[in-house]
């Protein structure tokens, strides 16, 4: 399956910043951390950026995702509910949650449009509420996607929101973006690997650094982004 063409563009449609979920309007952070001189320039914004997917994204974001496919493929919503309520809980700032129930109910909206959209899990998606997490693995498991290939496609499609958001906020240029998105891309499978294996109960979101720029980006004075 995994070398036919229509697989890979599936893939490549769900990493594409063009998806129509909004991530683009986002930093996560990256931007309170410029205003506060944290990150400053190419070198800054890779370390801040690495960190970030390893100790946030491979540590909860990816490891729900890899949890919940699962989860959507047997109808178990006593799982599925209990995930997304993980997820509800530990966005620490209004911004946060604001993020991953806004792109959780575009991306769903897309997925209804999507040829072989199953009503049933769609109503149960909106019954949880949905967030971003849970309707991506969705997603994955509407197209049947392997676990890893998934993964890497969420993963990817991060990293890209995020190098974008770095040049626009650091500033820099178009061949530092291109730096920064190789080093993610060379990263990126070991974070992939980690959240593989990463049984719920080890799962964590403790960035409190992050947490307080967020918290901080709330009433900042001049912002591009909505986190």
């Amino acid at each position: 399956m995994e070398s036919d063409p229509i697989y890979l563009l599936r893939l490549l449609q769900l990493a594409s910043p063009a998806l129509p979920v909004g991530g683009f309007s986002y930093s996560e952070g990256l931007e309170a951390a410029v205003a506060h001189q944290l990150v400053h320039d190419e070198a800054s914004a890779q370390a801040w950026l690495l960190d970030q997917l390893h100790l946030v994204q491979a540590r909860s974001e990816l490891p729900i995702v890899a949890l919940a496919i699962p989860a959507w493929q047997n109808h178990d919503t006593q799982r599925l509910k209990q995930l997304n309520d993980w997820v509800m809980q530990t966005r620490e700032t209004f911004e946060m949650r604001l993020q991953t129930e806004q792109m959780g109910r575009s991306l769903l909206i897309w997925l209804r449009n999507q040829a072989g959209a199953d009503a049933e899990r769609m109503t149960t998606c909106d019954k949880l509420p949905p967030t971003w997490p849970m309707v991506f693995a969705l997603a994955l498991s509407t197209h049947g996607v392997p676990l890893r290939s998934g993964l890497m496609t969420a993963a990817f499609g991060w990293s890209e929101n995020m190098v974008q958001a770095a040049i626009k906020s650091v500033p820099l240029g178009q061949l530092s973006g291109q730096r920064l998105l190789a080093a993610l891309s060379a990263d990126i499978p070991q974070a992939v690997d980690h959240a593989m294996h990463l049984p719920f109960e080890q799962c964590q979101a403790f960035s409190p650094r992050l947490a307080i720029l967020s918290a901080r980006h709330e009433t900042q004075y001049s912002r591009l982004f909505r986190s």
